[in-house]
């Protein structure tokens, strides 16, 4: 019981992201170069192993630091978020987890449709509505995703406020790496702030307010995205040959392209 209560603030805290954000669509970890480059005389020079990396350049001041709540945060996900994604993955059946995964993500509406507002996208706006309308009413609540099997809604672009600050033209700032969270930089460090202000789940939270309210909640929302995000993670960090570059340039081109959209 005291091991189980010592996990709990590590389950909410990293709720803060999952609770937040869209997941990131799964990002190809970093090939080590293995390539050379053939001079003029045609010999080859061997590459420098870290130029994929190079790739997404990003200020990066505090590199150190950030290193260092890189390797906080790598010991966290392996003793003690991954068993608690095993375990979870191992009782409770698939398609139930995926009903439950489906219905956060549902309930986050507020947050896309929002900041498509906001980035004067009212087409998406309009395409974001009527996903909802048919995942909360055919998908029951948005357990199911009708809205897969539907052409015009079945990729919609997920917008949040960090997206959107991009899209007003503030810039990244430094890159950061946060305690449980990960990757981020300054400006999506305030988009965070901004999707966990407009997420329906901080709202009951508060509304209800009562200890079982904010320790089920946000508990069962970190269950349901940790396996995704550990696979995320381990899909651009396993192979690399330096885990913290790979997971800086991944996170700085996934939010690239997302800005782009």
């Amino acid at each position: 019981m005291k091991l189980q209560t010592a996990f709990l603030p590590v389950l909410l805290a990293s709720s803060l992201l999952t609770s937040c954000t869209s997941p990131a669509p799964k990002q190809p970890a970093p090939a080590p170069a293995t390539v050379g480059k053939n001079t003029s005389d045609g010999k080859a020079v061997k590459t420098d192993d870290l130029d994929e990396y190079k790739v997404a350049p990003i200020s990066d001041p505090l590199e150190p630091l950030n290193r260092a709540t890189f390797l906080l945060n790598h010991g966290i996900y392996t003793v003690i978020l991954r068993p608690v994604s095993k375990g979870y993955q191992t009782v409770v059946p698939k398609p139930v987890r995926q009903g439950v995964y489906n219905a956060y993500e549902n309930v986050k509406f507020p947050i896309r449709v929002i900041n498509d507002v906001l980035q004067w996208n009212w087409k998406r706006a309009g395409l974001e509505t009527g996903k909802f309308l048919v995942n909360s009413t055919a998908g029951v609540g948005g357990i199911g995703r009708p809205s897969d099997h539907i052409p015009a809604l079945a990729d919609v672009p997920a917008a949040d406020t960090g997206q959107t600050f991009a899209k007003w033209g503030i810039g990244n700032g430094p890159y950061l790496v946060l305690p449980l969270l990960g990757p981020s930089t300054l400006r999506d460090t305030f988009g965070l702030a901004g999707d966990y202000a407009l997420n329906p789940i901080t709202w009951v939270c508060f509304v209800y307010g009562d200890y079982d309210w904010i320790i089920a909640i946000p508990a069962a929302n970190t269950l349901r995205a940790l396996p995704g995000q550990l696979d995320l993670y381990d899909t651009i960090t396993k192979d690399a040959l330096d885990r913290y570059l790979a997971s800086r340039s991944a996170y700085i081109q996934y939010r690239a392209e997302a800005a782009a959209k």
